[in-house]
């Protein structure tokens, strides 16, 4: 070989090892030293009545903390419930009350006035009745007849002529409602009327009822109630009306 000759194959440069240096280290730390302190605020900003926290706000409400109530016990005051000792009076009983009755309508009128009492409407005939033997209107029929008769008369005790008398009620169980007209009967007198009832006489009580009515059928007279008896000398009932002055 000559000395003009150059060897190419040179040998290579021996690798350095990667090492970190101490700038490097300390670059490090302070990166993680800075990352911690980004997390603690974070942390601090997110949570700030957490116990890391040095310096916790004072009117922050924690939802996480859930109040209590205290109930703070009521003490009575010593001389609250007497003892039997301080007890020297004896209790004295009230007087009882007692409710007055309510007042009525009629106590609420003064003592000084009287109230007004209205009268009743008179009816325009008033009448009598009385009981005698048939045979005095009837001598043929002895005490097989029983009924009703009489006259009507005004105020001056003249007959009324066509007068309407009804008969009304029950009598031996059966119902009545018939009409007469005086003056039809004139062995009563001229203005005489008469209801037969049987030839049996038989005793009722208020069963039966006559009246006078005027010519629209309005009663001129109250309702005269007549009783019948099983007796022989009281087997016509004898009714007379009169005209009210």
């Amino acid at each position: 070989m000559s000395k003009y000759d150059y060897n190419y194959e040179e040998k290579s440069a021996p690798k350095k090892r990667s090492r970190l240096e101490l700038w490097d280290v300390l670059s490090i730390v302070t990166l993680l030293i800075t990352v911690g302190i980004g997390i603690y605020f974070v942390w601090l900003f997110l949570f700030p009545t957490s116990r890391l926290n040095p310096f916790p706000p004072l009117d922050v409400f924690d939802p996480n903390v859930i109040p209590t109530e205290t109930i703070t016990p009521i003490v009575l005051e010593p001389t609250w419930t007497p003892t039997l000792e301080d007890v020297t009076e004896t209790p004295t009983l009230l007087p009882t009350f007692t409710l007055e009755p309510s007042p009525t309508p009629f106590s609420l009128v003064p003592p000084t006035k009287t109230p007004t009492i209205t009268p009743t409407p008179k009816a325009p005939f008033s009448a009598t009745v009385t009981y005698i033997d048939s045979t005095i209107i009837h001598p043929d029929s002895a005490c097989n007849w029983q009924g009703i008769g009489g006259t009507i008369v005004d105020s001056n005790n003249a007959d009324m002529l066509r007068m309407t008398i009804r008969l009304v009620g029950v009598y031996n169980r059966k119902a009545k409602n018939e009409l007469t007209v005086s003056s039809i009967a004139p062995a009563y007198g001229k203005s005489g009327f008469e209801f037969f009832l049987g030839t049996v006489p038989i005793s009722s009580t208020g069963e039966l009822y006559i009246q006078i009515l005027d010519q629209a059928g309005l009663p001129l007279s109250n309702n005269i109630y007549i009783d019948t008896f099983n007796d022989c000398s009281k087997n016509l009932v004898l009714v007379r009306f009169k005209k009210n002055p």
